[in-house]
């Protein structure tokens, strides 16, 4: 079975959430997602990691991409390793962290205390399993950061570094990313449910 859905167009997280819903819904076969951005073929990659499955992707012309996940044809081991980047790990601390700056009153004594809390993260262990920026919280993830240093220590260390796609177009932050991955919404939905402990900051 072979079904193809136009996505062209629509915001994150809906690529993945409809090709994830015609997955369910076949035993076998084939989904072929038309995206027109990058960060979608991305996202819909790690889809098929996530769900051990395996995938093909091309390039049809100017911002016009297509990913084919099969149903039924498993990725080899070795591949799910090395693609691991967003699967959730069912296990472990995940922190969220929605702001750039920790709590409410003063913006300047919130942004000292997040980068004092970001450090923290850094000399303490265990490690979280991945850390998660969405809303104004994207924009400690990119080069201009205060906490960017630390977030590429973490993230050499095998910590998930994901930005929300969505909150980074808002704030005109995508092409200023400077560690981790852009990911969407489902993505983070996904590791917030599948922690054991999820704490949030902001």
């Amino acid at each position: 079975m072979k079904k193809e859905i136009d996505a062209k167009g629509l915001a994150c997280p809906r690529p993945v959430i409809l090709t994830k819903k015609e997955l369910d819904g076949i035993s076998a076969g084939e989904v072929k997602t038309l995206v027109d951005n990058q960060v979608a073929v991305e996202n819909l990659s790690r889809l098929a990691t996530s769900l051990k499955l395996s995938y093909e992707t091309e390039v049809l012309g100017v911002n016009s991409f297509a990913v084919t996940i099969k149903k039924g044809e498993s990725m080899d081991t070795e591949a799910v390793e090395a693609s691991n980047v967003n699967a959730p790990s069912g296990k472990g601390t995940v922190i969220v962290i929605q702001s750039d700056q920790m709590g409410r009153g003063e913006e300047a004594l919130g942004k000292i205390l997040m980068k004092s809390f970001i450090y923290t993260v850094k000399e303490t262990t265990p490690h979280p399993e991945a850390i998660l920026f969405y809303n104004s919280g994207v924009r400690l993830t990119v080069g201009d950061s205060p906490v960017l240093d630390d977030l590429k220590y973490l993230e050499n260390l095998g910590v998930e570094i994901v930005s929300c796609g969505t909150c980074l177009d808002f704030y005109e932050l995508k092409e200023k990313l400077g560690v981790g991955i852009i990911s969407n919404m489902y993505t983070i939905y996904e590791k917030m449910s599948g922690a054991n402990n999820t704490i949030t900051i902001g």
